[in-house]
């Protein structure tokens, strides 16, 4: 099993239950449960897609960095991060260098039907979503593969399914 102080990073595209399933994980393990989404809007003080706008997409990167940064020194921690970290050179490096990370896999199906268009994701707002979702995919699974210890598909699990997947691959 994981060592206690090692935090488990979770990475994947958006709708892949890495905030569902980290959750549910965090809670059975023990552990606390960490969002760098979320330390930004916190942090910050407005919305994801507020920074988006003000600074793009560059600007946001750099705050989910250092956001990263922080949460992934905390001990017992399952750390749920964005879609697109990985595409952070800077980020993916930190991540690199770590152990525990696990890459939540989806279809385009799924995470169009998971992921609603909301503030949480700018990149979705005023364009057709599966497109946009290939996309991103093209750019991005390359870089999840790269970086991770253990690879789950999420299509056909719950978000508890998968946190129970997690724990029983950490062993």
């Amino acid at each position: 099993m994981t060592n206690q102080s090692d935090s488990i990073i979770l990475i994947g595209p958006m709708g892949s239950g890495k905030t569902s399933s980290g959750r549910i994980l965090a809670k059975e393990m023990g552990h606390a449960f960490l969002d760098t989404d979320e330390e930004v809007v916190q942090r910050t003080g407005v919305s994801i897609a507020y920074i988006f706008d003000v600074e793009g997409e560059e600007g946001f990167r750099e705050r989910e960095h250092q956001a990263l940064k922080r949460l992934i020194e905390k001990e017992n921690a399952v750390v749920a991060t964005g879609g697109g970290i990985v595409t952070y050179f800077k980020s993916r490096i930190i991540i690199q260098e770590r152990k525990n990370v696990v890459y939540l896999k989806t279809s385009i199906e799924k995470q169009i039907e998971r992921a609603t268009v909301s503030d949480n994701r700018p990149l979705l707002i005023d364009i057709d979503p599966a497109s946009k979702l290939e996309e991103l995919m093209l750019t991005r699974e390359a870089l999840y593969e790269e970086i991770s210890d253990i690879k789950i598909d999420t299509d056909k699990s719950t978000p508890r399914q998968i946190a129970l997947e997690i724990i029983d691959r950490l062993k």
